[in-house]
C-alpha cells in the first residue's frame, strides 16, 4: 500500500520533497481503502434511473433524502435476484462498495435485492395487479368450469410440506382419484420459475402419453408471511395460470391470504383442503343421491302404470264388451253395402234414360238439316275469303306500282336520258372528281344509249384547261372540222 501521508518538518520546507504519485496509484489506493472498509454492506434506498443495456447488466442509482449512490448488478447476479428491480421501488441491497477509476466515482456492486418492508411489497403487488388486470388476465369470461368428476388431478406443490398430505387424504375420503404431483419450491429463489414450469408442464402433456394428462390442476401451499407467498405474485406464475388450458384451482395460504394467482385461476380455494373438496364430490353422498334418484324414478314408473291401468278400466266400463262392438260395426257395414248396391242400380238407370233421350234427338232428318246448314255457312265463308283476298292483292299491287315509279324517277338512267354522262375508269369505278384523273388515262363514257371508250389528254388536277377559240367565218384554221371533245 502506498503511504500518501506527506512528511512534516514543521517549517514547510519539506513540501518540496513530497513524493509525486501517478493517477493510477491514487485510484488504486482509494479503491483498496474503500473495499477494505466496506467489504460487504446492506444499503436501503429507492431505485432511480434504472437501465438495462444489451449486455444483460443492470445499472441504477440508490437514493434517499441525504444522498445518491450508483449501483451495478452484473449479469450473472441478475439471474439470481429474487425480485425484478423497478424504478421507484424501495429496496435493501446486499453487496460491496468499490470504485470505478475511469470516472473517479465509487459504486455499489449489488449481489442481492429484497424489498424494504411489507409496505413496499404491497405496493409492488398492487401495481402489478393493476397492470395484469388491464391486460384482461383476471376477466371472468376467461375462466373455465371445473369438471364434475375428473379422472386425473395434477397438483403443483412442495413434496416436503403438509399440504400434499392434506390434499391426498381429503381426496381419499371424498372420492379417490388418480393424482399426479409436480414437486416445486413454494418460496425463495427459483420458486416462481418452478411453479410456472409445473403449470405449463401439465398443459404440455399429451393425452395418450405415458404420464396421464390431468383434467384439473391444483396449485397449493400453506400459509406464511407476504414475503413467503411472494412467488405466487410473480408475473410469470400469474400468466401461466391465466393461460392454462386445463381448469386450475389456486389454494395458496390461509383463507385471509390473497395472491395474484387467485385472481387469474379459474377457482380460488381458501385452503388446500378446500381445493380438494372442490375438485371431487363425496362418493357416499353421490351414491346416496343416485340411489334416491333411482327410487324416485321407480316410484314414478309405478305411478304411471297404475294411472294407465285405472284409465283402461274406466274405458272398459264405458265401451263395454268389444265383441258386441264388433257385431254392431259388422251390421252397420252390411247395411251400408246394401244401400250402396241399390244406389248404383238407380244411377245406371238414370244415365241410360238420359242417353236414350239424346239419341232420340239425333234423327236422320235432323242430322241432314244440320249438315245443310253447315254447308251454307262454309260457302258464305269461301265467298268472303275470295273477295277479301282480291281486295288485299289489289291494294298491294297499287302500292308496288307507286314504289316502282318513285324508284325509276331516282334512277341514274333517267339522268343520262336528259343529256348527262357517267365517266368510269378501266376498273368500272365512277370518276367523281377531276383530281382523280391522269393524263393518257383510259376511261369509259357512259351515255343513255351505250358506252364510248376514250383517252384523256392534257393535264389532270384542279387546273382548268384554257378556253378553246371559237371558229370564225365558218371554221378554224384546219378548214372548220370539229376537233376532239377533250
Amino acid at each position: 500500500m502506498v503511504d500518501l501521508t506527506p512528511p512534516s518538518d514543521g517549517d514547510g520546507s519539506g513540501m518540496i520533497n513530497m513524493p509525486i504519485f501517478t493517477v493510477g496509484e491514487i485510484s488504486s489506493a482509494i479503491k483498496r481503502t474503500i473495499e477494505d472498509n466496506f467489504g460487504r454492506v446492506r444499503v436501503r434506498g429507492e431505485i432511480s434511473g434504472l437501465r438495462r443495456p444489451a449486455s444483460g447488466h443492470v445499472y441504477m442509482d440508490l437514493k434517499d433524502t441525504d444522498g445518491v449512490i450508483a449501483g451495478v448488478c452484473w449479469r450473472g447476479a441478475v439471474n439470481k435476484l429474487s425480485i425484478s428491480p423497478e424504478d421507484g421501488m424501495e429496496i435493501i441491497v446486499t453487496g460491496r462498495i468499490t470504485t470505478y477509476g475511469p470516472q473517479s466515482k465509487y459504486q455499489l456492486v449489488i449481489e442481492g435485492i429484497e424489498l424494504a418492508g411489507e409496505g413496499a411489497l404491497l405496493k409492488l403487488i398492487e401495481d402489478r395487479k393493476k397492470m395484469l388486470a388491464l391486460e384482461g388476465l383476471f376477466d371472468d369470461d376467461r375462466k373455465q368450469e371445473l369438471p364434475f368428476l375428473p379422472e386425473v388431478i395434477g397438483v403443483v406443490t412442495s413434496m416436503t410440506g403438509a399440504v400434499i398430505r392434506d390434499i391426498l387424504h381429503r381426496l381419499d375420503d371424498r372420492f379417490p382419484r388418480h393424482v399426479v404431483i409436480w414437486p416445486v419450491l413454494v418460496q425463495g429463489k427459483g420458486a416462481a420459475d418452478q411453479i410456472t414450469n409445473g403449470i405449463n408442464g401439465f398443459n404440455a402433456l399429451p393425452h395418450d402419453g405415458p404420464i396421464a394428462r390431468p383434467d384439473l390442476i391444483i396449485v397449493a401451499r400453506g400459509g406464511g408471511s407476504i414475503e413467503d407467498l411472494m412467488a405466487f405474485n410473480e408475473e410469470n406464475v400469474v400468466r401461466a395460470a391465466a393461460g392454462s388450458d386445463i381448469p386450475l384451482i389456486s389454494a395458496v395460504g390461509h383463507e385471509t391470504d390473497y395472491t395474484l394467482i387467485d385472481f387469474a385461476s379459474d377457482v380460488r380455494a381458501p385452503t388446500p383442503s378446500a381445493a380438494a373438496e372442490m375438485a371431487v364430490p363425496v362418493r357416499l353422498e353421490l351414491a346416496s343421491e343416485v340411489a334416491d334418484f333411482g327410487a324416485r324414478l321407480n316410484a314414478s314408473v309405478i305411478r304411471m302404470l297404475e294411472d294407465q291401468h285405472r284409465h283402461l278400466v274406466q274405458l272398459w266400463r264405458i265401451a263395454g264388451d268389444p265383441t258386441r262392438m264388433m257385431e254392431e260395426a259388422t251390421q252397420r257395414l252390411d247395411d251400408r253395402g246394401e244401400r250402396l248396391h241399390l244406389a248404383g242400380s238407380s244411377l245406371v238407370s238414370g244415365i241410360e234414360g238420359r242417353f236414350n233421350t239424346v239419341a232420340a234427338r239425333l234423327r236422320p232428318q235432323a242430322l241432314q238439316l244440320g249438315l245443310a246448314h253447315g254447308a251454307d255457312r262454309l260457302t258464305g265463308l269461301g265467298l268472303r275469303l275470295t273477295r277479301e283476298t282480291g281486295r288485299i292483292l289489289g291494294d298491294r299491287g297499287e302500292r308496288l306500282d307507286r314504289f316502282s315509279a318513285l324508284l325509276a324517277s331516282y334512277s341514274y338512267e333517267n339522268v343520262l336520258a336528259r343529256g348527262f354522262a357517267v365517266i368510269r375508269d378501266s376498273n368500272g369505278d365512277a370518276i367523281m372528281k377531276a383530281s382523280d384523273t391522269e393524263p393518257d388515262m383510259a376511261i369509259n363514257i357512259g351515255f343513255s344509249d351505250g358506252d364510248v371508250p376514250a383517252v384523256l389528254g392534257g393535264k389532270s388536277g384542279s387546273k382548268k384547261s384554257p378556253p378553246r377559240k371559237r371558229a370564225r367565218d365558218g371554221g378554224d384554221k384546219d378548214g372548220g372540222a370539229q376537233g376532239s371533245l377533250l
